[in-house]
């Protein structure tokens, strides 16, 4: 089984990058069924509607997921993604979902702290 092991940053990877999809779209699709999830300080502080701020952020995922799946500046992607998720973890606590984020969050920093994986585009572009 070790000679498959080089094919687990690639598969964590393009798994992350299609949860980040997956919520990116869904947001972008109906932006009502995300509104409760935003806090009211954020709507506050930034002036913004919720309906803007979960449009924005599906918009902001499916960008950022698109690159990650590809393997376009992967460390820097994965790095935003990471922090993004701490940001929902702090927000919403030790809940269901909550945990679930947790999960996401060290898998997503496990893919910043690998960096480009081989079959990153990042990668091939590095060694050509």
């Amino acid at each position: 089984m070790q000679k498959f092991s080089h094919y687990a940053p690639v598969v964590l990877r393009i798994g992350i990058s299609l949860v980040f999809l997956w919520f990116g779209i869904m947001q972008i699709l109906d932006q009502n069924m995300w509104t409760s999830l935003i806090p009211k300080w954020l709507i506050s502080l930034s002036g913004l509607s919720a309906v803007t701020i979960v449009l924005t952020n599906g918009i902001a995922e499916v960008i950022l997921g698109i690159m990650l799946a590809i393997g376009i500046k992967v460390r820097i992607v994965a790095i935003l993604l990471s922090l993004h998720l701490l940001s929902i973890i702090m927000e919403l606590g030790i809940s269901a979902i909550g945990v679930r984020d947790i999960g996401l969050f060290f898998a997503t920093t496990s893919i910043a702290l690998n960096g480009p994986d081989m079959f990153s585009f990042e990668y091939k572009k590095q060694i050509n």
